[in-house]
């Protein structure tokens, strides 16, 4: 059924273990394929998500990249359902700017450390896939709040090897080999300290054991 709302939307993908995570008009150079009215941008919804997933086929199968596999099936369906355009971070290049849709939906920011910060999932926010629309639907006229300004920002003083600074600077060497350390089991097998860290995050309640596929992920496993 072609949605009339978000929703609406948000209710069907709720359905598949997912959930509106943010949406906006496009414009002619969003890079949003030609006649959509409006772009969808879907999340998993935490914390039912990861049982959901965790007895998929594509997680069960012990295939490779078992997460994308999964959105694929799960978000063409939906896209096929409301008559859209399913559009996934992993297709590229030239990959789809999700960055800027999320900017641009007004739900997601730059935090002080860079990361997407989300009103809903914090630093936990993950975009699995967008469903590009041809009809317009009606967009929140009240934009949503940014957390960050009445936080302390405990994000900027979480990373025990100061990966992630304050001035938005990133050491992905130095992540990854705190990450594989014995000091570093903490990142590893529950998720970063820095995501962990954020107030907003802290009420999302992603599952440590989806935290820890991400990690294996991140560190080149080749099974997840």
């Amino acid at each position: 059924m072609i949605p009339t709302g978000l929703r609406e939307a948000d209710q069907a993908a709720a359905c598949a273990g997912l959930r509106v995570r943010g949406a906006l008009h496009p414009g002619a150079d969003a890079g949003a394929p030609e006649g959509t009215g409006t772009l969808l941008l879907l999340g998993p919804d935490e914390p039912g998500f990861w049982p959901l997933f965790a007895f998929s086929p594509e997680y069960l199968d012990g295939g490779r990249d078992p997460l994308d596999r999964w959105s694929k099936r799960v978000v063409s369906a939906l896209a096929a359902d409301w008559g859209g355009t399913a559009i996934f971070p992993s297709d590229g290049p030239p990959y789809a700017p999700f960055l800027a849709w999320a900017l641009t939906s007004g739900r997601a920011w730059s935090s002080p450390v860079g990361m997407l910060v989300h009103d809903a999932a914090g630093l936990f926010i993950s975009y699995r896939a967008a469903v590009a629309l041809p009809a317009r639907l009606p967009l929140p006229t009240t934009p949503a709040s940014k957390p960050c300004a009445p936080c302390p920002r405990p994000c900027e003083t979480a990373c025990p090897v100061g990966a992630l600074a304050a001035d938005q600077t990133y050491d992905v060497a130095r992540c990854k080999a705190h990450i594989a350390s014995v000091a570093g089991t903490p990142c590893r097998t529950a998720g970063c300290l820095v995501r962990r860290a954020c107030p907003v995050a802290r009420g999302f309640s992603r599952r440590p054991e989806q935290s820890a596929f991400h990690m294996r992920a991140f560190l080149g496993d080749a099974a997840t």
